[in-house]
Parts: C-alpha cells; structure tokens; sequence
C-alpha cells in the first residue's frame, strides 16, 4: 500500500519536472537557456521516474536495469546538449540574432 502510493507520488513529480522542462524548451529566448532548462528537468523527471518504479521492481535485477537506463539516458542527454551548445557556439546562430 505504502508502496503503491510512494510510486504515485514520485511518478507524478518526475511528470511535473517533464512538464516544466518543456514549457522552459518552449517559452525561454535562446538556445542556452533552452538546454538548460530541458536537460536539468529532464534528468530529475527521469530520476524521480526511475525512483518510483523501483519500488515495484521484482527484484535486484530489475532495478539495476533501471538504473542503468537512467544512466545511459543521462549520458545521451548530456552528450546532445552538448552537441547542440558547441554547433551553437561554433556557428553562432543564436535565436535573438534572427
């Protein structure tokens, strides 16, 4: 019972951090702060989703793929800012600039 509603609760907040890094992707002026404000949301809404299935896992084996699916998922989102930040940079095309 308890577990159940742990799961709920943290299955909701990662959801409410997903939500918050889309509206920052939306609503925020430049590329920067676009990346920012996904990539750091994102990978809390993630955790917080990861954190919460745990708790219905079968066993050790079950949550260490999630575990490791969260990492990789963290190495891939890190790894794309990034690449967006320095493609960015390098060519300077910024969103005030058009």
């Amino acid at each position: 019972m308890i577990a159940n509603t742990l799961t709920v609760v943290l299955i909701l907040a990662g959801l409410v951090f997903f939500a918050a890094g889309t509206a920052g992707l939306l609503r925020f002026p430049d590329v920067y702060s676009r990346l920012h404000a996904l990539t750091k949301a994102d990978n809390v809404g993630l955790g917080l989703v990861v954190l919460g299935l745990m708790f219905q896992a079968s066993g050790p084996a079950d949550i260490l793929k999630l575990l490791l699916i969260w990492l990789l998922v963290l190495a891939a989102g890190t790894t794309a800012a990034h690449m967006v930040a320095q493609r960015t940079w390098t060519h300077g095309e910024f969103e005030s600039d058009r």
